[in-house]
């Protein structure tokens, strides 16, 4: 994990688009790191990433359980319009991937709307054959293909989006890919956002809680003390590897 700001952020996603280098830019909360805990192919996704960012307070509590130090956590729903305006302003062209059908339609009429200049090449919803070599997964990668956005942003919701990166990632013509689960479901109003003050003192899983129980009890309620279990069993034991702080390295990792 990068110990990234929006600024850095911005900066390193500049950095591939202008160098004409791609990369996929992943992020992590404690639903993220309880799926790579259970699902090899899921750590080596996020391991293999050139940039990983913190997407939550949990995240955050971990690392200094660690003694590692996150600037900041970067929550799509709270970020993705800086980032809009961010690309309007160097005129990177995005591709909205994702969502109910007319959700990403609907998330681009707005975005544009906000942010004059906005480059918005495409959008398709996330309702389709995802199977290799399906006709219509071939499709949708041609359609991105023509538009050649400079960012692909993946909204199937966490892990099928990183399934389909890594998938598909090598056949993309796109620069930079984002996995922004539920973001375009947000950026179309469809979903609605804990309060601020909620975000602000580590409780935006508390909202998000209220506002969806039926699809969220598990992750929030089982999984968010698994994963601090599993912290404070590696800060008591050490179980896990040799932690660099200064570096927010690991070695000689096991699973």
């Amino acid at each position: 994990m990068d110990p990234f700001t929006i600024a850095s952020l911005h900066e390193a996603i500049a950095e591939v688009i202008t160098s004409r280098r791609k990369a996929i830019v992943a992020n992590v909360n404690i639903h993220a790191m309880n799926i790579a805990w259970e699902q090899p192919w899921f750590r080596d996704f996020l391991n293999a990433a050139p940039h990983v960012f913190c997407d939550g307070h949990g995240v955050m509590l971990g690392a200094r359980l660690c003694g590692l130090r996150i600037p900041e956590k970067i929550t799509y729903a709270h970020w993705f319009p800086m980032f809009c305006r961010f690309c309007a302003e160097k005129r990177f062209s995005l591709f909205l991937l994702g969502g109910a059908p007319g959700v990403a339609e609907e998330a681009k009429r707005r975005l544009e709307a906000q942010n004059p200049g906005l480059i918005i090449a495409g959008t398709h919803d996330g309702f389709f054959n995802k199977e290799i070599g399906s006709a219509p997964n071939r499709a949708v990668i041609e359609q991105i293909n023509r538009a050649e956005p400079d960012v692909l942003l993946t909204s199937f919701g966490m892990p099928l989006q990183e399934r389909w990166l890594r998938e598909n990632w090598d056949e993309v013509h796109a620069r930079v890919a984002l996995t922004g689960g539920a973001c375009l479901d947000y950026m179309a109003g469809r979903a609605r956002r804990p309060p601020a003050w909620m975000a602000d003192h580590g409780l935006e899983w508390f909202g998000r809680r209220l506002y969806e129980p039926g699809r969220l009890w598990k992750r929030y309620l089982v999984g968010n003390p698994l994963f601090y279990g599993r912290m404070l069993r590696w800060r008591i034991t050490g179980r896990g590897g040799v932690w660099k702080p200064e570096s927010g390295l690991k070695t000689d990792s096991t699973p």
